[in-house]
Order: structure tokens, then sequence, then C-alpha cells
């Protein structure tokens, strides 16, 4: 038998790799899970109310101020949503879940209670004012996790691994995620994880069923399409393949490979949305290129993957040529939002006035989805392509 000094246990713990925090591991990027929160800054948050937020050693968190929330500011219908939370054990905050960027949260949405004595019993657990959870408390001064799975009108919450809640209410059924801080009552979170579920696959994996190829007019230009192995791929252009099915505000997944033809040359393509139908490059498109400048992929050629192109610029570049990156597009209304690899690179809202040329003005109307064919050195590959409609408030 071997003996284990303290001095040596303590070493042997101190080596030991910490859980990355604020991270999303390569099998949950494949499985659709995105950051809501970066770990670093407080890109795709809005501030609401008297708190102060603050970033400080990879947790987000308010000790001061009035009352007020940090919420998203993209919307989301039916979701699971992971995070952890930490305050005394006399804290009172709440999670919000489908609440209205205007207006009081806990009313236009729901509140998830962070109260361990709420005095009418919508404690720790509960929706508040809603439905009342299974007795349970959060334990204080230490991290606690919380579960949440929305499909419909059905809530499961678990605290720390323990069912606390399975409820049904139809009240509120999509809106923005929202950490609440009350005066006096200091919250820090991290870790905060999102998966968009209910979407359906548009591709099945077998032959281009449901999509229509649309040639750039009056020239001779060829794309080609093909199924391979499951994998939708496309050469040469201009073109574009689009959907049958048309989209107004929506969550699309998917994953997307460029191959370079040489080292020195990146792809050049693009996901557009709430396009006419049969028009070519019509409506909004988020970009596809690895491209940056000068070696800081801050500063990517044109909007770069994961930028809207003719708007926003990606945050930064994140995939390389020769490998599969997912991206997430969430658009709701007159806000877009996009994710790659689970990060998010684009945050954006038209205020132009709206109409149906998405390069002048707001479109705020149904249109296809399609995926572009750039040019006569495309060569991409897709697959895992499913979205879902975000249902009306």
């Amino acid at each position: 038998m071997r003996l284990y000094t303290p001095i040596l246990i303590l070493g042997l713990l101190l080596a030991a790799p910490l859980a990355a925090q604020n991270t999303l591991t390569q099998a949950e990027v494949e499985q659709g899970w995105v950051l809501l929160w970066d770990g670093k800054t407080e890109y795709g948050w809005e501030w609401h109310g008297d708190a102060r937020w603050k970033v400080e050693d990879g947790l987000l968190k308010s000790d001061g101020g009035g009352y007020g929330w940090l919420g998203t500011t993209s919307t989301f219908g039916d979701f699971e949503l992971t995070l952890e939370f930490r305050t005394p054990a006399d804290g009172n905050s709440g999670v919000f879940l489908r609440s209205d960027r205007r207006g009081l949260p806990h009313q236009t949405g729901y509140e998830l209670q962070i109260f361990n004595r709420q005095p009418e019993g919508y404690s720790t657990g509960s929706l508040v004012y809603y439905a009342k959870g299974q007795p349970a408390q959060f334990i204080g001064g230490q991290w606690n996790r919380y579960h949440v799975r929305a499909v419909g009108d059905r809530f499961v919450v678990r605290l720390n691994d323990r069912e606390v809640l399975d409820v049904s209410d139809s009240s509120h059924a999509a809106g923005v995620i929202g950490l609440q801080y009350n005066e006096d009552k200091p919250i820090e979170y991290r870790n905060i994880k999102l998966r968009p579920i209910g979407l359906s696959p548009l591709f099945n994996a077998q032959d281009l069923s449901g999509w229509q190829k649309v040639d750039r007019p009056n020239r001779g230009d060829i794309h080609e399409w093909s199924v391979r192995d499951g994998i939708l791929h496309v050469e040469k252009g201009a073109g574009q393949l689009e959907t049958e099915k048309e989209f107004k505000n929506f969550v699309l997944q998917l994953a997307i490979k460029a191959n370079a033809p040489s080292a020195d040359h990146h792809p050049n393509s693009g996901v557009f949305f709430r396009g006419e139908k049969g028009v070519f490059w019509s409506g909004y498109e988020s970009q596809i290129r690895n491209e940056f400048s000068d070696g800081d992929r801050t500063k990517p050629v044109d909007t770069g993957t994961g930028g809207l192109y003719f708007y926003v610029p990606a945050r930064r570049v994140i995939p390389e040529d020769g490998e599969f990156f997912w991206k997430t597009l969430i658009v709701n209304d007159r806000h877009v939002a996009i994710w790659i690899n689970g990060v998010q690179t684009a945050d954006w809202e038209d205020t132009r006035p709206p109409g149906n040329n998405a390069r002048r003005q707001a479109k705020v109307v149904s249109g296809v989805l399609s995926l572009q064919a750039h040019d006569p050195t495309t060569n991409l590959d897709f697959k895992d392509i499913r979205a879902a409609e975000i249902a009306e408030r």
C-alpha cells in the first residue's frame, strides 16, 4: 500500500487540469450548442434598468446599482439552457426565459427563481407566479447549476442535477434570456450555454429533395450540386441552391467546409436568407470566407465567415479552410445573430425602413434560404442542415 503525504496530495490536486470555463467541447458544437456568453465581453447582451454589470476573471457579475437585468439581444423559442450561478445564502435573483426586450421581464416572460425563501412559496426552482417547483434550495456561496428544457408549453428544470420542476404553461412561446440583479444582492454567472431544439432536417443526405437549383440570369455559368456519402457538395459557379420552403423568423444550423484550391486562395461563398424565390442572390447573406488581413483574425477580408455581408463584419474569423465548421443563424424580426463553432460572431439590428430589397431596406417578410456557388473556383461541402421557425410570442 502506497501512502501519500498531505503535501503530495495537494501537489497532485494543483497539477490536475481545471475544467475549462465558458467554452464548448467539440461534441457540444456538433450537437448545436452555442455560448450565450463568451466569458470575456458583453457581446450579444444589453442592459436594462440600473444594475451595474461587469466582466471579471471569467465571471459575469453585478454587485452594485439598483434593480436591473441583462438580456440577450437574440430571441429563442424552444431550447435547452444551462448556466452556473453563485450568490450568498440570502441571495435573491432570477433567470428570465422567453421575455420581451421591452417591459418587465417577469411579466412578458417567465422568471426562474433564485431565492430560497420567497414569501409566497415561489422559491428556488419555481417559475414566479406561474408554477411552484419542488422544495429546493441553492447552496449559498457556492456554484450552482440550472438546466432548463423549454419545448412548446413544457418546462423541465433541474437544479444541481435534481429535477425540481416539470410543468406546462403556454403564456409565452418565445423571447430573450435574461439575468436579474436585485439591489444589495450580489450575483455571479458563468458557463451560459444554449442549444436550440426542435429543428427539422432540410437536407435528407441522399438527394436534393426540398431544394431548387437557380442559375444566374442570361449566363452560361455551370454550378454542379451533388450528394456524396451523405454530404451536399458544390463545385463551380455562379449559382445557388434554394429551399422550397420559406422562413421568416427562424433558427438555422448547418456544417460547412470550404475546400481551397490553393494555399493562397480562400473560397468565397455565403448562406442567404429571406430571399425571393427563384431570384438570384437575393435577401441577406451570411458570408463564408475564411480569410483575414495581416494575420489578424479580428480583421476579416470583406465581412468574413460569420459576418453579414454588406452590413457587419465577423468579430473574428474562426474556421480554417478544409475543415468542417458549424454555423448557427438566428433571425427574428429585424435582428440577426450568427455563431461559428458556438462563438457569436455577429449581432445586428436592421433599423432601415421596411421593404423587399434587403440591400436597401429592412426585409422582414418570409423568404427562401439558399446556399451560394460564388464563382468557377467554388468547392464547398454542407451537412447537418436543419431549421425551425421561431414561434410568435
